[in-house]
């Protein structure tokens, strides 16, 4: 029988990039009795480690996480992947009388546990990796222009760059034969736990987080990153995977390769870091339930106000 907790709230902390997700998560799973279940995507890859910002040791601070540092990096992980896991996961921590508290910066890979995705074939490897192929050789926006003569409907509602969830429009359609966007409406039914999640999102000064992803970009190349790459790639990492296909770790392989100088690497992962943020930023705006957080997650105005937010949504149920 589930202990009581499994009807209370499920905390979820987003936002963007080195905004303190990880810093806020732990103080508030402290406070409610708490586990750590992580969302984002590159953090539960073994071995990818300097550029990643996973927590550590001294960072969790005796509280429980889950889903850091356990897929294998030749795995192309999907959200449907993460979603399922997360699920029992979620469930098993509640069974313990715990609260799950949810942290990253993918947020599809939230929505996806909130609106589940329809059933899909697995990854086709060699189709992706031609796929990413064409994306290296012409660009994003050609994907795009192939996605809008196999399935226009789909390819009005993505971004021209986004080329994560324009290649699984190409993959489905090459794979089955069908429209993405017809299969879209036969969505699983949401996991009961989906209706408690309460979403707080990181909302930091432009500036500052922009200076705080600039500085532990540079502090990750000093840390080593280039020869962690190295290594990775002489223990038969795949660079077409999503593992390295990361920020940073997709630029050190450039590097390596002899496409571009240590100096464009590191500048070029800074660019991509902050584009990055400013694409979870816009994500996290369609998230219609979110209640934003003005700082960082280390700030005491925030602990405040996300304490208001919890109470005051309390005195509403």
């Amino acid at each position: 029988m589930k202990n009581s907790a499994s009807k209370c709230p499920i905390y979820a902390i987003a936002g963007p990039t080195c905004s303190g997700k990880t810093a806020l998560s732990v103080r508030l799973a402290k406070h409610v009795g708490g586990e750590v279940v992580n969302f984002d995507s590159v953090q539960l890859y073994k071995a990818i480690n300097i550029a990643t910002a996973k927590p550590t040791e001294d960072e969790r601070d005796g509280v429980p996480h889950h889903l850091f540092d356990y897929v294998d990096p030749n795995v192309d992980y999907t959200a449907a992947d993460w979603a399922a896991d997360a699920a029992k996961v979620i469930s098993q921590i509640e069974e313990r009388g715990s609260v799950p508290v949810l942290v990253g910066g993918t947020g599809f890979y939230l929505r996806t546990l909130r609106q589940p995705l329809f059933e899909s074939p697995k990854t086709d490897p060699d189709l992706r990796e031609r796929l990413r192929a064409i994306h290296d050789r012409r660009g994003a926006e050609h994907l795009y222009q192939l996605l809008v003569r196999v399935d226009p409907e789909l390819a009005v509602n993505l971004p021209t760059k986004d080329y994560v969830r324009v290649m699984r429009g190409l993959e489905v359609y090459f794979q089955t034969g069908e429209r993405l966007s017809a299969k879209q409406p036969n969505r699983l039914k949401p996991p009961e736990f989906a209706s408690r999640i309460e979403l707080f999102v990181l909302n930091p000064p432009r500036e500052k987080l922009y200076e705080k992803i600039n500085k532990r970009t540079e502090a990750h190349f000093e840390n080593g990153l280039v020869n962690e790459v190295k290594d990775l790639l002489e223990s038969a990492v795949n660079e077409a995977g999503n593992a390295l296909r990361a920020h940073a770790y997709r630029r050190v392989c450039e590097y390596l390769r002899g496409t571009r100088d240590l100096v464009s690497a590191i500048e070029q992962s800074k660019q991509d870091v902050r584009n990055y943020a400013k694409r979870q930023f816009t994500w996290f705006r369609r998230e219609e339930d979110a209640v934003w957080l003005s700082g960082f997650g280390d700030e005491e105005s925030v602990w405040t106000d996300i304490l208001h937010a919890i109470t005051a949504s309390k005195s509403v149920k």
